[in-house]
């Protein structure tokens, strides 16, 4: 293991004691309610199942991200961490991490890009052997500047969706170099925690953000994907009028079927109270529609990357820029309408003041899946090729099981003769 010229975090703070203190107890919090992640506790401490492994890790750092880290360390293995959003480390959380004998964090809350590139290169100075990457920044940074790692690199894993749409793209093209495991796509990811995490999360941020309610007002919700869903459900839920915006059609049909209106974004945004971008996709919200927005819009994003709104084209277009609240921006118009936008458009829900990101419930199951694909990737790596691979359904449901159990939810089994029925294909009408 080479050392790093990147420092780790307790170099950034004045009281580093005082941070561990703070970030342990917030960690321990949230530990109570992931059952999922005690049960892995219990077994990875027991079985050691990543012995001799060092994990690369650049996610969001707080506290439920943290109990995933500790889990692997406590697993066996040598685990250094950074973030994967210059805004939604909590420097306190990253401290209580970094003093763990086994885990190195250089997570450090609102970095510039060179120092968040620095520290995704203090990570790779550890020369890890799995990868566990939130929208594939560490993945591309390896092949495009480490290539020397790939070698050793057993494999990886994605946590969300625009890191998984990058990989696929990748994929294709044929430049992915090891095998990853896309932890995103799995149905205890994608039911619940793209669902249920990002509708509730991200309103319930931004009402924390504004203090302002949805009922009555037009909430237009960018892609409808699983993530939109949860948005459009949740923000139903609070009497809110639903619009979507989509470019697939199918989706568009889907969205209109649950009975949200559905319109382009040009005439959505006339008719916006909030707009809140889901895609993860680039130039969503444009130049055209800050021209259709009334006074006092909300502009948020919960996709991904700060680049779902074009805020180079509003700066450009603002006489005059401020600080409304805290976490809020306001964009003044010439003609005097101000566009507010939420945590520099960032992931609202992670990168504002207030944010703590998804329900811990939530990520327990998501962190459980990874977890579960970490122990894989140790144990049964040299199985897979380059190139993205679904999460084998076994450990999805060994997850799902770990839940009911510790919901004390009980549930039906397949019968003998159900499971050759469904087996087979002679059996007729």
């Amino acid at each position: 293991m080479s050392e790093s010229a990147y420092p780790p975090v307790s170099a950034h703070l004045d009281d580093v004691e005082a941070a561990e203190a703070e970030g342990r107890r917030k960690m321990e919090w949230a530990l109570q309610h992931m059952p999922i992640l005690q049960s892995l506790r219990e077994e990875f401490e027991a079985d050691q199942p990543l012995d001799g492994e060092t994990i690369g890790m650049a996610m969001h750092v707080e506290a439920k991200t943290a109990n995933l880290v500790e889990l692997l360390a406590l697993g066996g293995a040598e685990v250094a961490i950074t973030g994967c959003n210059p805004l939604s480390t909590h420097d306190d959380v990253s401290a209580a991490l970094d003093a763990h004998e086994n885990i190195t964090s250089y997570a450090v809350r609102g970095v510039d890009d060179d120092d968040y590139y620095a520290a995704i290169d203090a990570v790779l100075d550890h020369e890890p052997t799995i990868t566990v990457d939130d929208g594939m920044d560490m993945i591309a940074a390896i092949h495009e500047d480490h290539p020397e790692l790939i070698e050793t690199i057993v494999g990886g894993c994605e946590e969300t969706t625009t890191g998984v749409h990058r990989l696929r793209a990748m994929d294709d093209d044929g430049a992915l170099e090891y095998p990853v495991f896309a932890v995103n796509d799995t149905p205890m990811k994608t039911l619940f925690d793209n669902v249920h995490g990002t509708g509730e999360s991200s309103l319930a941020t931004i009402a924390m953000t504004t203090n302002l309610s949805y009922a009555g007002k037009n909430v237009v919700v960018a892609g409808y994907g699983y993530c939109g869903k949860g948005v459009a459900k949740k923000a139903a839920g609070q009497n809110a009028n639903v619009i979507v915006t989509e470019v697939d059609p199918r989706k568009a049909l889907e969205a209109h079927m649950e009975g949200y209106d559905v319109m382009p974004m040009k005439k959505a945004a006339a008719e916006a109270d909030l707009i809140l971008t889901t895609t993860g996709n680039r130039d969503v919200v444009v130049d055209e529609h800050f021209d259709q927005m009334k006074d006092g819009v909300l502009l948020a994003n919960a996709g991904h990357f700060d680049i779902e709104i074009d805020l180079v084209a509003l700066e450009e277009r603002a006489v005059d820029t401020y600080e409304a609240r805290e976490g809020v921006e306001a964009y003044e118009m010439p003609d005097g309408r101000r566009l507010n936008v939420l945590a520099e458009g960032r992931l609202v829900n992670l990168a504002a003041p207030v944010a703590l990101g998804h329900p811990v419930e939530v990520m327990d199951q998501s962190f459980g899946v990874q977890a579960v694909a970490v122990r894989e990737l140790a144990h049964n790596g040299a199985a897979y090729e380059p190139g993205v691979h679904e999460v084998p359904d076994e450990l999805d449901r060994e997850i799902a099981e770990i839940k009911l159990d510790a919901e004390g939810v009980d549930h039906d089994s397949l019968t003998d003769e159900q499971r050759e029925y469904m087996g087979s294909w002679d059996h007729g009408t």
